[in-house]
């Protein structure tokens, strides 16, 4: 029981100064290429952020359970928009570009559309689904190139100290690593301490499992808080949902098609089709809709969101 509470102990450590160094990177590449902090965040952040998410899904697809990754996608958006995200609007509530958000927001809804198509309409996730969310996960990328190069320049006041190249690619990639590494050692002792209490499985499938994979954008948020980049974390967040399911979802159905999971049920239907994809399309209208109307968010949507994830969860722990 000490070696897992220790290493639950490292795992933690790993986060935070992961999060610590990731965050700089990513503030002082936007500083750096006078690019938003916003896009910054849907892309370079994100990618280091869904690490673990890719991890878990690529594996889970080799083995034979590509469907783990259908769960693992639609739970990580629910997780990133309705806690996540929901943690920084009510904590630090403010102004949104709309031009800089549009494009990740269009890409995501765009995804989910194949998704609905694929589980409402067919009921399976085939191989040619999974390459048309490979294509989009190109083009989502080539888009934000574009629109990096269109960007307009930003100004920041410590222009003059800028961080070296070098320094601010080592900051990125083992702020990274750190993440992943931390991620994965607080998931797997985690589980032991909770097995060892007597937790039931159910219970720490639904907390230390589901919660585990996005735990790198959970801390970048925490840290872009207390650093004052919250546009990096609304960046990562919406960024970071693009990426669960055109790449995390795109890899595991290319690998592994599967036909749409059912776990339990609701008025005697799939509880999949009825509870998790209509709320993790409801949470992310609420997230970006009012940001891309009025230019800000507001303390009352992080609170509604937050409202939101916490009935959803207790309604999976009774179904």
């Amino acid at each position: 029981m000490l070696i897992p509470v220790l290493l639950f102990i490292v795992g933690l450590l790993f986060l935070i100064k992961g999060g610590d160094w990731f965050v700089d990177g990513a503030s002082a590449l936007a500083r750096r290429f006078h690019l938003p902090e916003l896009l910054i965040g849907a892309t370079v952040v994100s990618i280091g952020t869904t690490l673990p998410e890719v991890m878990v899904s690529t594996m889970s697809a080799l083995s034979g359970h590509g469907e783990i990754a259908y769960g693992n996608a639609i739970g990580s958006v629910i997780c990133n928009a309705a806690l996540i995200a929901a943690i920084t609007i009510a904590v630090r509530p403010g102004k949104v570009d709309p031009k800089t958000l549009k494009m990740p927001v269009l890409f995501f809804f765009a995804a989910a559309a194949v998704y609905c198509v694929a589980a409402y309409g067919f009921g399976k996730f085939t191989r040619p689904m999974g390459l048309i969310m490979l294509a989009m996960f190109a083009a989502y990328m080539a888009a934000n190139v574009i629109q990096m190069k269109n960007a307009p320049a930003e100004q920041h006041d410590d222009e003059e100290e800028a961080m070296p190249l070098p320094k601010m690619l080592v900051l990125l990639v083992a702020g990274a690593v750190l993440i992943a590494v931390g991620a994965n050692l607080l998931v797997d002792n985690g589980t032991l301490i909770a097995q060892a209490l007597g937790v039931p499985e159910s219970v720490i499938a639904l907390t230390f499992v589901a919660l585990g994979t996005s735990l790198p954008e959970l801390v970048t948020a925490i840290t872009s808080l207390i650093k004052g980049h919250s546009d990096l974390s609304l960046g990562n967040v919406v960024g970071a949902n693009v990426f669960n399911l055109v790449l995390v979802s795109g890899v595991s159905v290319t690998l592994a098609p599967f036909t749409v999971p059912q776990s339990a049920t609701i008025f005697g239907m799939n509880s999949s089709l009825v509870l998790e994809l209509p709320v993790m399309l409801a949470v992310m209208v609420l997230l970006t809709v009012p940001a891309l109307l009025k230019g800000k968010l507001s303390r009352v949507q992080g609170v509604a969101l937050l409202v939101i994830y916490a009935v959803f969860c207790g309604i999976q722990f009774t179904l």
